[in-house]
């Protein structure tokens, strides 16, 4: 019955010969207005990351454009520059710059320290993979030469070794050193990072490299971070959000920070591996056993004022890592001010009560070196 109901109904179909061009046609405009709205959703998607992307607050120039980073140029009313040598930890320099009202690079500005700048370390691409700490070293160099030889350095967290391993390099080239949050004795106090560096083996982060194609994304850093407190910021931070989603002030300042910390940078894979190995495995730097740029590093050499700042929550760097820097370093005690604040890790360089109520009096004590 099927086949009869089949072949009395063919005979009389009749497709008009237009009806192709007439489906084309109508397929063509759908599938226009459907290009146009994927274009529109892109291009809104693009508007959203580029207003989540992390920005520095600042108005700056950019100084110099080197292989490592961007130098970036606050100006001020002259005198001996100021460096402030941000983390190249897996987060960009807006950390140094946050946000306008708090500010670090504000602060020291609106304190009576002269011209600022700001190391802005680049994201490791493909070709970067095998730097070396002794790369970003040459480039500090270059940096400091290019602004007349001579500087105050200002080094936040892993931004801290790194000025350390120059004052003791070139203590000629550092007037004085500021050292906030900054691992130098790695073996000190009892923080989760120094244990998770002792306890895990090598190959784990080697092969975290491999994953990368021999770069230490930031992307698997980031993960490390959040899993360090779970509770904050896969549960906590979202009821706070919704608590607080009526207050245009809350949710601006939840972007902002969401644009630096939700966007981390990768890193070089040799660099990675040898910070890993020989920083927080093997505590070289403090142990006077690192060669940086071709020379044993003793911290004795740095004889240069020295201030120690530390968080008194600070389970990143814990404080003992900071504080101890006095043990090792040349500097008279006299000229070394050890100071702990409270609060966490991140607080130090970006929280708005260690902004308002310690960094002036840093700022004001570099100005007065």
């Amino acid at each position: 019955m099927v086949d009869d109901a089949r072949s009395s109904a063919s005979p009389n179909l009749s497709v008009p010969a237009f009806w192709p061009m007439a489906l084309a046609a109508d397929l063509a405009e759908q599938g226009a207005a459907l290009y146009a709205r994927d274009i529109k959703f892109v291009e809104e998607e693009i508007k959203i990351h580029d207003r989540l992307r992390p920005t520095l607050a600042t108005a700056n120039e950019m100084r110099l454009d080197l292989r490592t980073m961007r130098l970036r140029d606050y100006g001020g009313p002259g005198g001996l520059p100021t460096l402030v040598d941000a983390p190249y930890a897996g987060h960009s320099a807006m950390i140094a710059d946050y946000h306008k009202g708090q500010s670090l690079v504000e602060t020291l500005l609106s304190n009576g320290v002269g011209r600022v700048l700001l190391t802005d370390w680049k994201s490791a691409t493909d070709d970067m993979k095998d730097l070396e700490i002794d790369n970003y070293l040459a480039d500090m160099v270059v940096v400091i030469d290019d602004l007349g030889g001579r500087v105050n350095l200002v080094g936040l967290c892993q931004g801290g070794w790194l000025s350390a391993m120059i004052a003791a390099r070139f203590p000629e080239k550092v007037n004085s050193l500021v050292l906030a949050g900054a691992p130098i004795d790695t073996d000190a106090g009892n923080g989760p990072i120094k244990n998770m560096a002792h306890r895990t083996p090598l190959s784990f982060y080697e092969e975290l490299v491999a994953m990368g194609g021999g770069v230490m994304k930031g992307a698997f850093m980031l993960q490390g971070w959040k899993n360090m407190h779970p509770d904050q910021h896969y549960i906590q931070d979202y009821i706070d959000l919704y608590e607080h989603i009526d207050d245009p002030a809350y949710v601006a300042k939840e972007e902002t920070f969401n644009s630096w910390y939700e966007n981390p940078i990768n890193l070089p894979g040799r660099w990675y591996l040898q910070a890993i190995r020989q920083l927080f495995k093997e505590n070289q730097l403090a142990k006077g056993q690192f060669i940086g740029l071709g020379r044993r590093l003793d911290l004795h050499a740095i004889a240069c004022p020295t201030y120690l700042l530390a968080g008194a929550s600070d389970d990143i760097t814990t404080p003992e890592q900071v504080l101890d820097a006095a043990k090792y370093i040349g500097t008279p005690p006299d000229k070394i001010v050890r100071k702990t604040v409270p609060g966490g890790h991140i607080g130090l360089f970006m929280g708005a009560s260690t902004l308002k109520n310690h960094w002036p009096d840093i700022a004001r004590w570099v100005a007065a070196q």
